[in-house]
C-alpha cells in the first residue's frame, strides 16, 4: 500500500500542468508523497470540498492563473498550510499574482513566483520539516 501523500498539488486547469511537474519532480526527488489533481475551483467547487474532506495532506500547493481563486478557496476549507502558485496565463502572471497574495484576514496564503511550482514544493519541504516530517 503506497504512503499517504503529505501534499496536495492542485491545479486550477490541465493547462497548468509543466509548473505542477516542476514541484512534483523536487516532491519526487526529496522522497515525499504527493497526489496531483486538477479540480477548478469554478467549475468543480462540490468535488473540490470533498476532496478537501478527505485528503490527509499537510500542505497544499495551489496553482492557478487569472481569477486565480483556488488558493483563497482551499485556504479558507482547510487548516493546513496553503502555498499559492500565480501562473502568467494573462498580463505576465500579474492578475494571478494579485489575486494570490491579497486574501482576506483569516485566509492565509503563502505565496511564490509567478510559474514558480519548483520554489512551491521547496517551501512545502522546509514546512514539513518544520514538524519533523
Amino acid at each position: 500500500m503506497p504512503p499517504k501523500p503529505q501534499v496536495a498539488i492542485l491545479l486550477g486547469s490541465k493547462s497548468d500542468m509543466p509548473i505542477a511537474e516542476k514541484a512534483a519532480r523536487v516532491l519526487g526527488e526529496a522522497g515525499v508523497p504527493y497526489d496531483l489533481q486538477v479540480l477548478s475551483a469554478h467549475r468543480e467547487p462540490a468535488r473540490l470540498d470533498a476532496y478537501l474532506k478527505s485528503s490527509p495532506a499537510r500542505v497544499f500547493i495551489c496553482i492557478a492563473g487569472l481569477s486565480a481563486a483556488l488558493p483563497g478557496a482551499v485556504a479558507a476549507r482547510v487548516k493546513a498550510p496553503v502555498i499559492g502558485v500565480p501562473v502568467s496565463a494573462k498580463l505576465g502572471g500579474l492578475d494571478a499574482l494579485l489575486s494570490t497574495v491579497q486574501m482576506p484576514p483569516g485566509v492565509p496564503v503563502a505565496c511564490v513566483g509567478v510559474d514558480s511550482g519548483e520554489n512551491a514544493a521547496r517551501l512545502t519541504l522546509r514546512i514539513l520539516a518544520l514538524s519533523g516530517a
